[in-house]
Parts: structure tokens; sequence; C-alpha cells
């Protein structure tokens, strides 16, 4: 298990998530969508980038 680190800022009406530890954003109405959101992006990307 990695350690997964990331910042939420709020864009206009938006909340965006950005991880610190690879190229991978999401977004979201409010900030638990948001965490929601760059979780499913995070699996989504370790998944298809195994090792």
């Amino acid at each position: 298990m990695k350690n997964i680190k990331y910042v939420i800022h709020q864009e206009g009406e938006h909340y965006v998530a950005q991880c610190l530890n690879v190229d991978i954003s999401s977004f979201g109405n409010t900030i638990d969508v948001a965490v929601v959101n760059i979780t499913e992006a995070l699996e989504l990307y370790f998944e298809d980038n195994r090792e």
C-alpha cells in the first residue's frame, strides 16, 4: 500500500483534488465528493499501471 498525498482547493463552484504523488486530479461539487472521485481515479490508475 502506498502513502498517497493530495490537496484540495476550490475553483469557482467546484473542489479540485490533485494528487501530489502521481499526475492525477479530479473534482466534485463538495469536498467529500472530490475525495471520493480522486480515490476512484487513483484506484483506476493503479489498476491500469500495475508493475
